[in-house]
């Protein structure tokens, strides 16, 4: 079997309805393989696995589902404002999340057709994760526009709107760890545009190493 040693691995992140879904679907688009960590974690948290397990050990029971899995929106609501609840989830979330990521690049190498690959994490600069990958691409959009798209999203008012946005890392402070930006302010085909420029030259980047 050959297996690629050059695969340039590439993290994306950004912030809650910055865009990041829409510029994950333009590198899919580009045939470049993704790792979603939201769906690793929802994954995590099915019936019976250890992490549901742990989190329930902790949080107690009413953060289980009728089906079983964990209720995140009742998970979200105990850890949403007490940080050191949200450090313990993450404590027990966090390193299984990495052993996915571990496995996806390993895998990519290992069928040896593609040179980018690509995780989607909200949270890896925050979690510090960020340095593990070769390339940093954060997702931005005006924070005025992120509320917004937020409100016509989840349905929620701009109080509630602005305390999520705030709850995370300014974008501004993450496009300064950025090695791309790509700025979704504008309409879709204007970010699969500018993401395709940055697919362009993160791909160029690999094959000249």
């Amino acid at each position: 079997m050959e297996v690629n040693e050059t695969v340039l691995e590439v993290g994306l992140t950004g912030g809650i309805a910055s865009g990041k879904t829409t510029v994950r679907a333009c590198f899919e688009r580009r045939g470049i393989p993704t790792l979603d960590t939201d769906q690793v974690v929802h994954a995590l948290y099915g019936p019976g696995t250890d992490v549901t397990k742990e989190v329930v050990a902790h949080f107690g029971p009413t953060v289980i589902g009728a089906d079983g899995s964990i209720d995140r929106k009742a998970l979200g609501n105990i850890v949403f404002d007490n940080e050191n609840e949200r450090r313990v989830l993450e404590t027990i979330v966090h390193h299984h999340v990495f052993d996915s990521v571990k496995l996806f690049f390993s895998r990519i190498r290992e069928q040896g057709k593609q040179n980018v690959a690509v995780v989607d994490a909200a949270l890896m600069i925050e979690t510090g994760s960020f340095k593990q990958y070769d390339r940093i691409v954060v997702v931005y959009c005006e924070s005025d526009l992120q509320k917004m798209r937020l409100m016509d999203r989840d349905g929620i008012d701009e109080k509630s709107a602005e305390d999520r946005v705030n709850l995370q890392m300014p974008l501004d402070e993450k496009r300064k760890l950025a090695d791309y930006v790509i700025d979704t302010s504008g309409n879709r085909s204007e970010t699969f545009s500018r993401a395709s420029n940055v697919i362009d030259r993160l791909q160029e980047e690999a094959i000249n190493g």
